[in-house]
């Protein structure tokens, strides 16, 4: 079957996340001053714990707000290292999270060519991404994508998570296109690529150098039909 659209996730794929363990590290830091502590490296070791047990909890459910879980793991660190965040310290790091995330997600250079290159060929492109509303939509307008996609959804508008196929049926819906007709890329095995393979979709995974997929739970996943390492070798490999 001819591929006929490419949708794409958003984070490691379409943007790296390569200065996200910076900018975090830096929020931690800050978040260590407000809770009164000299040394944050008690905190990082205890968020590291937190999300990784947070993103195993979460992934057993099919939909969340993704500010929920970061609230969470957050809360569940400074309990870690015998700390109490109070509501208004929780709601500054949502808000601090939000904006350090959305400042250090860095578009991979061959991003924009790509997209052009594959609207030349003719593909339906969408975005298929694991974020809320308040990340996506911004994001997409920056760097100007919305001029090479024909949609582009959040897990928030769909009220669906990846890997749970209702989001993937809900943006297979949009494009009118049938899964065998689409290739699905993302950098996540768990979420994109078993995912998408389970409704029959081609797969690549995309590789973020240095930068192993977040908010993995640890689940077995599939196979991807194809490994790239750049976003650039989409054209050749989508004309077959």
């Amino acid at each position: 079957m001819t591929i006929q659209g490419v949708f794409f996730d958003l984070g490691g794929t379409l943007y790296t996340y390569k200065h996200v363990p910076r900018s975090h590290g830096e929020l931690l830091n800050a978040a260590a001053t407000r809770l009164g502590m000299t040394d944050p490296k008690p905190l990082k070791k205890a968020y590291g714990t937190a999300i990784t047990a947070l993103s195993a909890e979460y992934a057993e459910k099919s939909y969340y707000l993704h500010r929920d879980l970061f609230r969470d793991a957050f809360q569940r660190c400074t309990e870690l290292v015998g700390a109490s965040a109070t509501p208004d310290l929780l709601d500054w790091y949502i808000d601090a999270h939000r904006d350090s995330v959305f400042g250090c997600l860095e578009i991979k250079p061959d991003c924009l060519d790509t997209l052009s290159r594959l609207r030349e060929l003719g593909l339906y492109q969408c975005i298929v991404s694991n974020i809320d509303d308040d990340m996506l939509d911004p994001l997409v307008q920056r760097e100007g994508l919305h001029r090479y996609l024909d949609h582009w959804t959040s897990s928030e508008a769909a009220q669906s998570c990846k890997p749970h196929r209702g989001f993937f049926e809900l943006c297979l819906q949009k494009s009118g296109l049938r899964a065998e007709q689409v290739l699905f890329v993302g950098d996540s095995p768990e979420h994109d690529i078993a995912g998408a393979a389970a409704l029959g979709m081609r797969t690549a995974l995309i590789i973020d150098e240095g930068m192993p997929p977040p908010l993995q739970s640890g689940k077995q996943a599939v196979d991807a039909h194809h490994t790239i390492r750049s976003l650039a070798e989409l054209p050749a490999l989508v004309r077959g």
